[in-house]
């Protein structure tokens, strides 16, 4: 292929990335003043003004009034652990990944404050300031959303269209602005997530680790290299000789991946257990875990423990992410990963892929996602599909997605999804193939994120559920 054919080629790539990058930022911008507006009206909860009390002169303060839009739900267990360390038991909850980042965020954004002439943020409010770089790695997430999508897709336009489907998550503060660990863990997992499609399997583990400090389903994530390390090239009947060797490796950098949780549990258990006076009861577990302790004891974590009456409404909130979720992963496991278990003689199309594309922004004609040699993104030799939605390459994304709604729905807060979801990229995937595939649903999916996401910005800023 010549240099130009190359740069035609690669131009709708940096076009997309662009318009990407600006749509984010203005996202982010809508989203700062939407929740900042709606959080100088009366509070559910008066905790936020008691923490950060207005400024005395009554004069307005943008600094403290961005510190008190963020100061919600479990921001009020980030900031101690920032300022303190971990004092109580029940702040064993939360990783340490976002405290520490908020806190040295806090510090850079406080000496700029005083660099241009005002006084140190007193208290919570410099800390809260570090939830100023959330928005950064919200951007970065979407440009390595399209990235990975470019690669698991093999086609431009699907892979821009689900990376503009991500510009609408079900909870954008907590993505964009609260200092909380949903905006780093997504843009660590999707970084991963591309390093093992890439076959870069010391740097998937690296970043799956870093993901690791801000939440504890980071754990999961090593499936990604034990399946491309371990499972594809059996799949695919690639010439790989799956020795012990490589088996040991794809292990050792499982186990990378799960070594903060690991450290984490043995931080507690030493405190707790091995130093104690008197041992916590969890100590004599068969499996000693502080994280499982807390959660069951302080927010009633554990296997069918949330199905009760009162929580109606918030399992009601989660039903449009959750059925997406599991709609689209039952297909892709029944359409294409079944077949590939069941038939090992099951051939696969080499035909171009054509998908029905949104209209072109510039020309309003309907673009041809035909993929060809400059927009493909596969591995050499990988087969293609009739449409990107059943890529081979898919499959452990949504094995993972399944297992975690499994997860969420049945052994943990299950509206929490409207935050978590963002970091599984099959939501997106999902929500771009019923655009495409099922448009009049796609339609119904976009109305209700826009809806919604405008609606979660002003109960955050009330103080009022779901967090």
């Amino acid at each position: 292929m010549s240099s130009a054919a190359k740069q035609r080629g690669l131009a709708p790539e940096a076009n997309h990335r662009r318009v990407l990058a600006v749509a984010s930022a203005a996202a982010t911008v809508v989203t700062l003043i939407l929740t900042v507006a709606t959080a100088q009206l009366p509070l559910f909860d008066s905790s936020p003004s008691v923490v950060l009390p207005p400024p005395k002169d009554g004069r307005f303060s943008l600094r403290h009034a961005l510190a008190s839009a963020v100061l919600r739900w479990d921001a009020f267990h980030f900031v101690p652990i920032a300022k303190e360390g971990y004092t109580y038991e029940n702040q064993w909850a939360f990783f340490p990944g976002t405290p520490f980042v908020i806190r040295i965020v806090g510090k850079l954004v406080d000496a700029a404050f005083s660099f241009l002439g005002a006084h140190p943020a007193p208290g919570w409010e410099g800390i809260l300031l570090g939830s100023m770089i959330s928005p950064v790695f919200s951007v970065l997430s979407v440009l390595r959303l399209y990235d990975l999508s470019l690669v698991h897709l093999n086609s431009c336009n699907a892979a821009f269209l689900a990376a503009l489907l991500s510009l609408l998550p079900s909870s954008p503060v907590t993505l964009r602005l609260a200092g909380y660990s949903e905006p780093f863990f997504t843009y660590l997992s999707y970084t991963g997530m591309l390093f093992c499609a890439r076959r870069q399997w010391l740097f998937a583990a690296c970043s799956f680790m870093a993901a690791c400090t801000f939440r504890s389903n980071g754990i999961f994530l090593a499936g990604f290299i034990l399946w491309g390390m371990l499972v594809e090239p059996v799949l695919n009947r690639q010439k790989v000789r799956i020795s012990i060797w490589r088996a040991v490796y794809a292990f050792l950098l499982s186990a990378l991946t799960i070594s903060p949780f690991v450290y984490f549990q043995y931080s507690a258990f030493q405190i707790f257990c091995a130093d104690a006076d008197e041992p916590a009861p969890w100590c004599s577990a068969f499996l000693p875990s502080i994280y499982t302790h807390v959660q069951s004891k302080y927010w009633n974590g554990g296997f069918m423990r949330y199905w009760i009456v009162s929580q109606i409404p918030n399992f009601v909130l989660a039903v449009p992410p959750l059925t997406l979720l599991f709609g689209f992963t039952s297909y892709y496991l029944r359409a294409a990963l079944l077949p590939r278990l069941l038939d090992p003689f099951l051939g696969y199309s080499s035909r171009t892929v054509r998908i029905s594309a949104p209209e072109n922004n510039e020309s309003g004609r309907k673009v041809d996602s035909q993929v060809d040699d400059a927009h493909n993104r596969s591995r050499p030799g990988a087969p293609l599909t009739l449409t990107p939605f059943l890529n081979p390459s898919i499959a452990p994304h949504a094995i993972h997605a399944l297992l975690m709604s499994l997860l969420l729905l049945f052994a943990s807060h299950t509206q929490i999804v409207l935050r978590q979801a963002a970091s599984m990229p099959v939501l997106y995937w999902a929500a771009a193939w019923l655009l495409v595939e099922h448009p009049a649903v796609g339609r119904w999916w976009v109305g209700w994120s826009v809806a919604w996401g405008a609606t979660s910005c002003v109960l955050w800023a009330a103080f009022l559920p779901p967090a």
